[in-house]
């Protein structure tokens, strides 16, 4: 598990770590890592372009952020607990689910859980109101490269199409997940962490991620027997070396 992670370019390493480990345990972890690495790719960006109204601020809160997933995923690796649902997400690698799923498992954990109480350490009480700009901002960047994402996963997993015909509407919303529900779900917990301190805020969190854990489970099993039975076809038909899907999303 990493130590010290100070810098954007820091995570980019770890995250080049992580992608590298999945590829040699050959576990479809490594397509959610592989879209977190792109994510944040895009953040630094960003903060070259100047597009975020606070560098150095913004650039602490991402390395944070991404500091969560990191050692989320050596716990894991070393038999250490990490939160539910992350251990909701992890588990999910040996199960028979799509990439697409493996995918929204992770930001399920991400988003949901850690964004909102990365947020309010970065800005507690009254201060989390002026991060809101380039939270969304963040949350902006994520959206955009998640249908970019949704596209290239067509390459690995050509008859995706199906769960779009099963369900009649977007494939996030398909499984359960929405990034723009997501983003708001984390911006209220963010405002509501901001204002709580010690056991309070420890139980607020707890509680969050027990919910956070149960919608990962929808995401791996959503309902409807005819839905999970085009998942499962879709899944059967992937690129199972998680080294050559990397590739091709590339």
């Amino acid at each position: 598990m990493p130590s010290s992670l100070h810098t954007i370019d820091d995570v980019l390493a770890e995250l080049d770590h992580i992608v590298a480990h999945t590829v040699e345990q050959n576990t479809p972890l490594g397509v959610f890592a592989y879209v977190y690495r792109r994510t944040t790719a895009k953040i630094k960006e960003g903060l070259e372009k100047g597009l975020f109204s606070d560098k150095e601020k913004l650039e602490r809160f991402d390395v944070a952020f991404a500091k969560r997933y990191i050692d989320a995923y050596w716990q894991h690796y070393n038999n250490e607990p990490p939160t539910l649902s992350w251990q909701a997400s992890f588990e999910a690698a040996g199960r028979p689910i799509t990439l697409l799923q493996h995918t929204m498992l992770g930001m399920n954990a991400h988003i949901n859980l850690d964004l909102g109480i990365v947020a309010a350490e970065a800005a507690p009480g009254d201060h989390i109101h002026e991060i809101k700009a380039d939270f969304m901002l963040v949350n902006q960047i994520l959206e955009e490269l998640i249908d970019e994402m949704q596209e290239r996963l067509s390459r690995v997993s050509r008859l995706m199409i199906l769960i779009d015909w099963a369900g009649g509407r977007t494939d996030e919303s398909v499984v359960n997940f929405s990034i723009r529900r997501a983003r708001d779900f984390a911006w209220l917990n963010a405002r509501n962490l901001a204002y709580l301190e010690g056991q309070e805020r420890a139980q607020y969190i707890q509680t969050v991620d027990e919910q956070i854990a149960a919608l990962a489970r929808h995401i791996a099993y959503p309902r409807g027997r005819f839905l999970r039975t085009c998942l499962r076809c879709v899944q059967f038909f992937e690129e199972k070396q998680v080294a050559r899907v990397i590739q091709l999303l590339q």
